[in-house]
């Protein structure tokens, strides 16, 4: 299968209590619960807490329960998320949500911003 083929988008779903689940054009559906994807927002803020040891999400103003406010697709590329605490810098690739449901873990390279320290 083609790169392209594998990480193309057929279809997303926006539960806003309850996460995303994302179908690729080959059959395979992915689903991301609310707090894995926000605890690993690919912005560099959330970046620079989970380098720091610590998580990026709930801070003290934190409204409870989480939720997302609104999605937007980012071209073909990603996904945008927009959440019910104001944060919606981050951006999620369509390849990295792919490996991270493949390998059942958010296991990103460190310059994809989706964890692990920076590249030197």
């Amino acid at each position: 299968m083609r790169s392209v083929e594998r990480t193309e988008v057929a279809d997303v779903t926006i539960e806003r209590e309850r996460g995303v689940t994302v179908e690729f054009v080959d059959g395979h559906r992915c689903t991301f619960e609310l707090l894995e994807l926000r605890l690993a927002c690919p912005c560099a803020g959330c970046r620079a807490a989970r380098d720091k040891g610590e998580q990026p999400w709930p801070t003290p103003r934190s409204p409870l329960p989480l939720s997302i406010a609104d999605a937007q697709f980012v071209g073909a590329w990603g996904l945008s998320i927009a959440w019910n605490d104001g944060h919606a810098t981050g951006i999620y690739p369509w390849d990295a949500l792919r490996d991270w449901c493949e390998k059942g873990a958010a296991q990103y390279p460190p310059d994809s911003g989706l964890g692990g320290p920076a590249a030197d």
